[in-house]
């Protein structure tokens, strides 16, 4: 399968899809990373150009860890919007990766890119299969199925997920793909939630630091989708599960029935055993 995750940022697919991200991949799959924003606003001390390559780079490094493709398109962050010509690209680049799933951001999301990110998908949605739009890039026969990503810090937003992946098993992976993000994860988030002089200078400390700041966001999903995941995963595995990834399908696009979603998501035990 073709897999094509569209966040806002350099960081958003990681965050909030990185681990499925790597069992996909791990099962033969393709997975492709992309960035609606170049990242440039992101920072307390730097912006800009210089900032823009920083993240690029970054998010390279994020990729080379995980195995990810990566592409970051050039809007400026903070500053998205959903206009005609970006869902052209939208269009363009799901067509041209032959994407079977497509993942974004929730639309009542509290960042507006992360918003306008899912609105531009989601206006995508239909148009990818439609010959005379676009027609610089071959339409696809058969829509895509269309997801919602998790947030970390869903108390703001209507989550109703329909999958709950269990990513405990690659955890220390998608630690390594966020520990990548140093202007993220070690400046601009610290200085947002005021600790950025907790932050720790080797990079091991730093590290174990990220995940002591991060690790109860991933859990606490856990927690709240404790059912969802007995309905994939059964009580017994259920229980034991510290790490989820959730995802929710978009009422737009090809619509998933429960064979399907295994399918998809090829992670989870056989219902009949």
């Amino acid at each position: 399968m073709n897999i094509v995750v569209i966040g806002a940022h350099p960081d958003d697919c990681e965050a909030y899809a990185g681990g499925c991200a790597v069992k996909w991949l791990r099962a033969g799959h393709r997975v492709l990373f992309v960035s609606m924003t170049n990242g440039d606003a992101g920072h307390h001390a730097m912006g800009g150009a210089v900032l823009a390559r920083r993240r690029r780079q970054e998010s390279l490094e994020s990729a080379r860890r995980s195995g990810v493709e990566v592409l970051i398109l050039d809007h400026h962050d903070g500053e998205l919007m959903p206009e005609l010509a970006i869902r052209r690209e939208v269009i363009r680049i799901i067509r041209r990766h032959q994407a079977d799933i497509v993942i974004s951001h929730h639309p009542e999301d509290y960042h507006p890119d992360h918003r306008y990110t899912s609105t531009l998908v989601q206006d995508a949605s239909f148009m990818v299969t439609v010959p005379n739009c676009c027609s610089d890039a071959e339409p696809l026969r058969h829509n895509p199925y269309f997801f919602y990503l998790m947030h970390a810090r869903p108390s703001a937003l209507t989550l109703t997920p329909h999958v709950a992946v269990a990513i405990d098993d690659v955890m220390d992976l998608k630690y390594d793909m966020l520990d990548a993000m140093e202007s993220q994860m070690y400046e601009w988030l610290p200085w947002l939630e005021g600790t950025l002089d907790e932050v720790p200078d080797s990079p091991a400390a730093r590290k174990a630091w990220l995940r002591t700041n991060w690790d109860d966001s991933f859990t606490r999903l856990a927690e709240l989708h404790r059912n969802l995941l007995e309905t994939w995963y059964g009580p017994d595995l259920a229980r034991e599960t510290r790490y989820v990834e959730t995802f929710e399908i978009c009422p737009y696009g090809r619509q998933a029935s429960e064979d399907e979603l295994r399918r998809l998501f090829p992670f989870f035990p056989d219902k009949r055993t």
